[in-house]
């Protein structure tokens, strides 16, 4: 049988598991009515406490999925990760546009993570 442990926070809406050496993280963290720039920063503030509480760091993230609710954002919340990430340990990213869960967000990110 393999170790799973989870960790919350607020709601289940954004929440962090870890499993066989693998952090994955999801969520919406950000404030309904922030711009998606600075919903961007909050999320990857919270993702950089999260890997903490999980023993790692961003420069050990493995694969990010970039969720919009409007892909005119895209620019914006780029030039953000792009600031947050160090290029040497840029990872794999893909992003698509859909509805959000929350009325007012505008980004979320899927992570994955090694420890």
């Amino acid at each position: 049988m393999t170790d799973i442990t989870r960790f919350d926070f607020d709601t289940r809406i954004h929440h962090g598991v870890v499993h066989n050496g693998t952090v994955y993280l999801t969520g919406q963290v950000a404030e309904p009515g922030q711009s998606a720039a600075e919903q961007m920063r909050e999320v990857l503030a919270k993702i950089d406490d999260l890997l903490g509480k999980a023993g790692t760091d961003r420069t050990r993230i493995l694969h990010v999925q970039m969720w919009l609710d409007d892909v005119r954002d895209f620019d914006e919340v780029n030039a953000v990760w792009d600031a947050w990430m160090p290029m040497e340990h840029a990872p794999a990213r893909s992003s698509g546009q859909g509805r959000m869960a929350r009325p007012g967000m505008l980004v979320e990110l899927i992570v994955t993570a090694a420890l």
